[in-house]
């Protein structure tokens, strides 16, 4: 690894963000918004430890936008009645995890040794 990949990290990474950006940009102003909202939610609960992942899930993400404005498919009809399940479901196809995704497993862990405490 050269010395400024370590120091800035992937610059190919950093180039196919600043493309989906420029992408998003280009939606219509109703799905430009969508985009924008679900972005924010797969930011926060998506694969924050896996660049590459992350990279993918955003352009896939634009991708659907962008054949949902070629077909016509208006935004409800894409996203649902609840937006959230959408954002679920579609993080369920990347690897990687959030922390709140690892703090969750770790509950569930947690809590899974207790039970198993208690019947000893």
């Amino acid at each position: 690894m050269m010395w400024i990949d370590k120091l800035v990290g992937d610059l190919g990474d950093k180039r196919s963000y600043l493309e989906y950006k420029s992408r998003v940009k280009k939606l219509p102003p109703g799905y430009r918004d969508a985009a924008k909202a679900l972005e924010r939610y797969l930011m926060y609960m998506g694969p924050s430890d896996d660049g590459k992942a992350l990279i993918a899930m955003l352009d896939d993400l634009v991708d659907l936008f962008e054949q949902s404005v070629a077909d016509g498919t208006p935004i409800r009809t894409l996203v649902g009645d609840d937006p959230s399940e959408f954002a679920e479901t579609f993080l369920d196809n990347y690897a990687g995890g959030s922390w709140i995704r690892k703090e969750r497993a770790r509950l569930t862990e947690s809590i899974n040794r207790s039970i198993e405490e208690q019947k000893k």
